[in-house]
């Protein structure tokens, strides 16, 4: 799979939504791509889970990697990755870990401004965080590495108080920091998600929630890129589940067939 950083970035600036195929493994990246999907993400809740870990960089940087390095090769459309916050500290240890993507052809990444320690996930001061991903994209671009780097921030998903004022306020923060795109995982309110896309030129994101509009009345709010999270993921060992009770039920395979 080759970069596909300007193809993907494009995807961002047509009138209907971009629907990111969100993806776990080859076979749903195989089965997203043969579904037309123009883009996929990887889900990376739904990866830890696949090895066993919980969400928040219980997983490895280098196990990551190498589901996202075999996602990649089996497929031809533009993979983005859910980078969480960076998989290290230090400016120089994420930039190292999207040098890693960029070369298995990742067409861009997603970083997001909470951290997870001993399974609470906390907001990160927006200043700091806006200071090293300047510094990260900075990097890259003296090194002529081109990825879409969607800013993640979670002030809807930790549910703050104030959240919308909270968001615009890291929107100014953040819209001039040379990062690509920004994601509000969690925002469901119409009102709530016109007043994010009217507040900067960034494409905005939003993803998969019980209470999530339609994709016309997101498009007509202004939404340039819908994502499902992990929710596919759970939905389908939810199915499984219940045909397993069925062949257990029935002591016989006929349910499966």
């Amino acid at each position: 799979m080759t970069n596909h950083f300007q193809k993907f970035k494009e995807l961002h600036d047509q009138q209907e939504p971009l629907l990111i195929g969100n993806v776990w493994n080859v076979q749903s990246a195989k089965k997203m791509e043969d579904l037309g999907f123009k883009a996929l993400g990887t889900s990376s809740y739904a990866i830890a889970e696949t090895l066993g870990y919980a969400d928040g960089e219980e997983i490895s940087f280098e196990e990551y990697l190498f589901i996202t390095k075999r996602i990649a090769a089996s497929v031809s459309t533009p993979l983005s990755v859910d980078l969480e916050a960076g998989y290290g500290k230090t400016v120089a240890e994420i930039v190292s870990n999207i040098k890693e993507l960029n070369k298995i052809g990742v067409s861009g990444i997603n970083i997001e401004d909470s951290v997870v320690e001993q399974g609470v996930r906390t907001i990160v001061d927006a200043e700091s965080f806006a200071q090293k991903i300047k510094a990260v994209a900075e990097e890259l671009s003296k090194e002529n590495i081109k990825i879409f780097i969607n800013l993640r921030s979670d002030v809807f998903l930790l549910g703050l108080p104030d959240s919308l004022n909270e968001a615009l306020k890291r929107i100014r923060t953040y819209e001039t920091i040379g990062v690509h795109g920004l994601f509000f995982p969690c925002v469901t309110k119409g009102e709530d998600i016109e007043a994010l896309t009217k507040a900067t030129k960034l494409p905005i994101n939003v993803m998969c929630m019980p209470d999530l509009p339609d994709f016309n009345t997101l498009q007509n709010a202004g939404v340039k890129r819908i994502s499902m999270g992990n929710f596919l993921n759970n939905k389908i060992y939810q199915y499984l589940g219940s045909e397993v009770e069925a062949v257990l039920k029935n002591q016989n395979f006929n349910s499966v067939f």
